[in-house]
């Protein structure tokens, strides 16, 4: 029964699809509400699993393993919404605190998220404020500090999330 999974998959058979679901949805989607932490970010971690089976399906007949298969599946869809959700995160915090800096009525403002970048390790803080007040690139930046591209974005990825913590810590 489990054992023909991928063939019918693969051969598009929507029962084989409900039974698929049926037999792992509910510890796909547990994992994920563990993983994610989020209802509906399990929700659509599932859905992008579902989706990859429909899309894959030429693939799925040489799967041995469909349990292991479908929790890797569910392993890529959650890091792509992790993903998702800190660039988001970072973008938010950095529109604040550009704009904290750039707005004379947020002057405050500004001041009070600099003071607590200044606990920021020196590197990261260097980073950040290459980034958002010399409004350089990540290139322009690598080459300034002599570090990598990857090293310089990392660096204000790391900056910005433990600037967030101190954020969330003082409020």
């Amino acid at each position: 029964m489990k054992d023909d999974l991928p063939k019918g998959l693969a051969a598009g058979d929507a029962a084989a699809y409900q039974q698929t679901y049926d037999l792992y949805g509910p510890a796909l989607f547990g994992a994920a509400l563990r993983i994610l932490a989020s209802a509906p970010d399990a929700e659509d971690a599932l859905q992008d699993v579902f989706v990859s089976l429909v899309r894959n399906r030429d693939r799925l007949a040489q799967v041995g393993n469909m349990k292991a298969y479908l929790f890797a599946s569910l392993r890529h869809a959650a890091g792509r919404i992790l993903r998702r959700r800190q660039h988001t995160a970072a973008t938010e915090l950095e529109a604040a605190i550009s704009t904290a800096a750039l707005s004379s009525d947020d002057r405050c403002q500004s001041d009070r998220l600099w003071a607590l970048a200044a606990g920021l390790p020196a590197v990261q803080l260097e980073v950040l404020a290459l980034r958002i007040q010399g409004e350089l690139t990540f290139k322009e930046i690598a080459d300034i500090c002599g570090i990598s591209l990857n090293t310089a974005a990392s660096r204000y990825r790391y900056a910005l999330e433990k600037l967030k913590l101190m954020v969330e810590r003082k409020t």
